[in-house]
């Protein structure tokens, strides 16, 4: 029996179906009501997974290090939104009649986080503007390049690729236009040596000064980092094809219609939904899912 995290209800497991959608196989394991994977801490290797039983968010893990487990907690915790306070955010999107029905259903809708901000960026960038099967795809055929856990558990047995090691082998691996694989070769070897860094203690403001100036890295790509790596609560994305099909196929549109509409039109329907636009993003793209509407 696991340990059990404790949470501000309600909590809607949607977000282990997210994460489930862009598992590596080797590196992560999921269905809709578990997650596991392996990760690097500060004093060598570890796994963990973590169940939805019976209203119960179980934890299960082990380390190399045993003064790494508050680390590797906390890491859980982030990656699930387990410190969000969902009634509020609910409240704000509830009053918008286009979500009141979607908030009724799925209250407690959580905004998926991360356990390590640079491998963040790498699937953010792997992942623009191709649909997630297709980045997924992409990812493990990088998994050649990660270490093999020094403590593997079941499937579990690989470690998500290293900047470094992306920057040093990953060009011979990665697919696509070339001038993408470049990009990502390069932001990958500024993040091996320490000329970028992403930091729990950045703001959004602070990523896109970081990240905008780069070759190959737009706005969808500062907003989903902003997102995942520091939980911002306020994160709207009015260019993702996923908010646009959810948006359209919300208010009633065909899928052709929904296509037709603009990022300006978007951003002007999630202003009333400040500081909550992440979890409107998120319910966004929860309707996306449901029908065959595109890349999130």
């Amino acid at each position: 029996m696991g340990q059990a995290q404790p949470f501000h209800p309600p909590f809607e497991p949607g977000i282990f179906d997210f994460l489930a959608a862009r598992a590596v196989d080797g590196v992560e394991e999921a269905t809709s009501t578990s997650y596991a994977r392996t990760l690097s801490l500060p004093g060598g290797h570890g796994w963990f997974r973590l169940s939805w039983d019976r209203g119960k968010l179980l934890l299960d893990h082990d380390v190399q290090d045993p003064a790494d487990s508050p680390v590797l907690v906390e890491r859980v915790r982030h990656l699930f939104n387990l410190d969000h306070r969902p009634a509020a955010a609910d409240a704000v999107l509830a009053a918008d009649p286009l979500l009141a029905g979607r908030v009724a259903a799925l209250p407690g809708i959580r905004l998926p986080g991360c356990v390590d901000p640079h491998e963040i960026l790498v699937r953010a960038m792997v992942g623009q503007q191709i649909t997630v099967a297709a980045a997924t795809t992409a990812l493990r055929g990088l998994l050649v390049l990660g270490t093999p856990s020094n403590l593997p558990h079941g499937t579990l047995t690989r470690l998500f690729p290293s900047p470094a090691q992306i920057a040093g082998d990953g060009r011979g691996i990665l697919r696509g236009p070339q001038r993408r694989i470049d990009s990502l070769i390069a932001v990958a070897g500024m993040l091996a040596n320490g000329s970028l860094s992403l930091q729990a203690s950045d703001t959004p403001e602070s990523l896109a000064e970081k990240l905008l100036p780069l070759p190959g890295i737009g706005p969808w790509t500062v907003g989903y980092v902003s997102m995942r790596v520091l939980g911002s609560s306020d994160i709207f994305l009015p260019t993702d094809s996923a908010v646009r099909n959810g948006y359209g196929l919300l208010r009633g549109d065909s899928l052709a219609a929904a296509r037709s509409i603009k990022p300006p039109e978007l951003a002007r329907v999630a202003e009333p939904l400040r500081p909550w636009r992440s979890y409107a993003t998120l319910h966004f793209w929860r309707v996306s899912g449901e029908r065959p509407a595109g890349r999130s």
